[in-house]
Order: C-alpha cells, then sequence, then structure tokens
C-alpha cells in the first residue's frame, strides 16, 4: 500500500511538473496580497511562467496540451503572420516571474514563433513574508515605484534601495537649485541613472572590481563605493587615489564625468613598485632565485652579499578600494613564502623615488 502511495506521489509531481506554475499557489506561498499597478511594459518570455486560471492547459513551455482544442490557438498565430496589431497581454508579477491573467494563446503564439519579449499590462503583487529575501524586494519594489526606473538594479544587502532613493532625492534638489528648477523625483532619478549611476559602474566594470568580491552585484559595489565616498564624515579604510578618480562630492563626480564616454572612462587599477628583501637557506638560493624570477609579478631578483641573500623588485596591481598593504602583503604570504627555503622577509614600499633610463 504504502508503495502505491509513493508511486502516485511521484506521478502527480511529474504531472504538476509539465504543467505552467499556478498563480494562486505562488501567491499564497510568499503571502503576496497587496498590489500595484506598474503600467505596459516589454516582458523577457522566458520569465512568464505560469497562468492565474489556465495552468492546466499549458505545459511549463507554455505549448498547448492535447486536451484543449487549439482552434484559438491557430487564429492568433495567423494574426501575427499577418502583422496585425495585437493588444498588450495581461500579467500578474510575484519577484520575477509572471503569470498570465489575459493572452495565454498570445503568450504560446510569440514562444513558439521564438520571439524574446511581449508587450504586456503588469499588476505586481508583493511578497509579505519577512524573509532576507523578501525584505530586499520589498525594498528594490519602493525604490522602483518612486523613482520610476525600468533599468535593473540589483542590490544584495538590506538597507542599500532606501540610501540610492535618498541620493536620488538629494540630485533632485541639486536639479532644483540650477539645471531644472521644476524637476519631478521620476525625472531625476532617469537624470540620475544616466550622468551618476551609469558612469561610475562603467568604472567598476573597467577596473574588473567585481571579481574581488565573490557574491556581490555591480550595484552593491556602486552603493558600497557612493556611500563611503560621498556621505560625510565617513572614514574609509581602503586604499588611496579615489578622491582624484571619484571626487568625494557626488555632483562634482558627475560634472566630471559629464563629457566622457564609456571608452575613456578613467581607470581603477593602479601599479605598486616594492621591494623584498630575504634570508633563504644555502643549499637552495639558487632554486629560489629560479622560483622566484618565474612568477609574473616578479621584475628584479639579485642574489646579494651581506645581511640578506636576495633582493626582488615586484610590481603588483590593485583597485582604488585595497591598501598598498593589503595587496602586497597577499602576494607576499600566497606565493613568496609558500616557497621552501625561504626562512624570512621584509617588504620595502618606496615613497619617493627616482629613475634612470
Amino acid at each position: 500500500m504504502n508503495d502505491l502511495i509513493a508511486k502516485f506521489k511521484k506521478l502527480w509531481v511529474r504531472s504538476r511538473g509539465s504543467e505552467a506554475k499556478c498563480f494562486r499557489e505562488n501567491q499564497a506561498c510568499e503571502g503576496a496580497f497587496d498590489h500595484i499597478d506598474r503600467g505596459i511594459f516589454s516582458v523577457p518570455l522566458e520569465q512568464i511562467v505560469g497562468s492565474v486560471g489556465r495552468y492546466h492547459d499549458f505545459d511549463s513551455q507554455f505549448k498547448l496540451k492535447s486536451h484543449v482544442p487549439p482552434d484559438r490557438l491557430i487564429s492568433v498565430k495567423q494574426a501575427m503572420r499577418e502583422g496585425k496589431s495585437l493588444p498588450p497581454v495581461k500579467l500578474y508579477k510575484i519577484k520575477d516571474e509572471y503569470y498570465v491573467l489575459d493572452g495565454n494563446h498570445r503568450i504560446a503564439a510569440a514562444k513558439e514563433f521564438g520571439r524574446s519579449e511581449i508587450m504586456a499590462k503588469i499588476v505586481e503583487f508583493i511578497p509579505s513574508s519577512d524573509t532576507l529575501e523578501n525584505i530586499i524586494y520589498r525594498e528594490k519594489s519602493e525604490f522602483v515605484e518612486q523613482t520610476g526606473l525600468s533599468h535593473p538594479i540589483n542590490i544584495s544587502e538590506v538597507g542599500q534601495y532606501p540610501y540610492l532613493l535618498e541620493q536620488v532625492g538629494t540630485h533632485r534638489a541639486f536639479l532644483a537649485g540650477g539645471e531644472e528648477p521644476g524637476a519631478t523625483l521620476k525625472q531625476a532619478a532617469e537624470n540620475w541613472y544616466n550622468t551618476i549611476y551609469l558612469p561610475m559602474t562603467g568604472i567598476i566594470e573597467k577596473g574588473n572590481l567585481i571579481a574581488s568580491f565573490p557574491g556581490r552585484t555591480l550595484d552593491d559595489l556602486y552603493a558600497y563605493i557612493s556611500f563611503n565616498q560621498w556621505e560625510k564624515g565617513r572614514t574609509r579604510h581602503y586604499g588611496i587615489g579615489i578622491d582624484k578618480l571619484i571626487p568625494r562630492d557626488m555632483e562634482a563626480f558627475r560634472e566630471k564625468m559629464a563629457n566622457m564616454n564609456k571608452g575613456e572612462y578613467p581607470e581603477m587599477l593602479r601599479s605598486i613598485m616594492a621591494f623584498i628583501t630575504m634570508n633563504v637557506e644555502a643549499k637552495r638560493e639558487v632554486k629560489i632565485v629560479n622560483k622566484l624570477f618565474a612568477l609574473p609579478e616578479v621584475r628584479e631578483v639579485h642574489s646579494v652579499h651581506g645581511s640578506i641573500d636576495i633582493l626582488v623588485k615586484i610590481v603588483l596591481t590593485r583597485d582604488l578600494l585595497s591598501s598598498d598593504a593589503e595587496v602586497i602583503g597577499q602576494f607576499v604570504h600566497e606565493k613568496v613564502r609558500q616557497i621552501d627555503g625561504i626562512r624570512s622577509t621584509q617588504t620595502l614600499i618606496p615613497g619617493a623615488s627616482k629613475i634612470k633610463n
């Protein structure tokens, strides 16, 4: 009897998994009952995963099931082939998933024709359960509603969307004081996105800074850098030189970037030159010299006489959020001190240098 029940459950799960998702089930799971009319936007078809009332009639890829008469789908496909104008579909949204209220056949036809997007009138339902994901999502929803921005900004930390909203409000006040006295919050948001947010994220991308912060998004780094750089009285602990690249005033940064295109954005990476002195085991000195010279960061290696055995010149690359000491320390620990036979090291960072060719 138990085996029979288990088999039935497997068949039930398999059959449900082949259907389009049910909106009501997800709504109850998320506690998503408060809703906002978002207006008409283009929606990626891959994000339309279910239906409000007809999820039994379509599979998970929105192909019509065999028990449903195909007449309506055939007529919709014919209209699309003839280029007839069809009204936007109506969708319910929960987080990043969309469910069809009206227009199931138009979705099915569009997917069958290989289209990637469809125009839709969207009503968003806001999750109420207090998971970390949902708290961030509600903050994001409030940010989108206040600013009207449809550009994707994805933050993974609580409290950062409200901070970005404050930035937009500050920028609006700046515009109202000069350039655009009657600027609305939504107009200021679009201006902020194009003249402040995009240049800053462009600089971050150019420096490949995201590679040093696994699990974080580009937008996380924008929020972190801008908060630490533009919040007055904030003591920062990252590397020197960022003030020249990103002024400590948001509007000064905007002015600096005003006449630049993306290809001209300044480079966030900087070079560090340092010297390492070391004492080594005499029998291994030649092998150590060869291993050190093989490291791409090492430019010169000298075996010397006196109180030290080897002198090494290195050139490292760092981003402006790291200190010289952090980057050098990591290199020495992970690459130099791992070589057998090195007894001790000391790092020398030049304060001022003069070099002859």
